[in-house]
């Protein structure tokens, strides 16, 4: 393993991998699991020996709510009021992220509860600062 103050920053792979549509995840060598944004270390088994792998963007909305207005951001400002969800990546983390395709209203979140999970797909958002991670459900 290579000393830690020598290895390159997962943040900044992550958002540039963001901004180039690519979507990163630290693999263990260890454990064999995925860490989901990426992080330093494996979030199951808490082993250093990781590397930056590419996963695929297609995932699953398990639930999805509504955001609160104001934005918790300024970055979000543009694009609240938004939908927030979990989804399960096919790789098998699970996260929380902007969802589109969908509008926040109650009739619109209690339309797409009914439907029970829905397949999605990883977006990138533009926004003024850095890229964001987003998910479009398809119908």
């Amino acid at each position: 393993m290579q000393d830690l103050a020598q290895q390159p920053s997962i943040i900044r792979a992550y958002y540039e991998g963001l901004a180039s549509g690519a979507f990163l995840a630290s693999a263990c060598k260890q454990c064999s699991r995925l860490t989901f944004p990426p992080t330093g270390c494996c979030e199951h088994c808490g082993s250093w020996d990781i590397e930056l792998c590419n996963i695929s963007g297609h995932a699953t909305l398990l639930y999805a709510s509504h955001n609160i207005t104001p934005a918790c951001h300024p970055r979000f400002e543009r694009i609240a009021p938004y939908v927030y969800g979990h989804i399960r990546l096919d790789e098998g983390p699970i996260v929380q992220a902007i969802v589109l395709g969908v509008q926040a209203t109650p009739q619109e979140l209690q339309r797409l509860f009914e439907r029970g999970p829905v397949p999605a797909n990883a977006e990138v958002l533009k926004m003024d600062d850095l890229p964001v991670l987003a998910f479009r459900i398809k119908d």
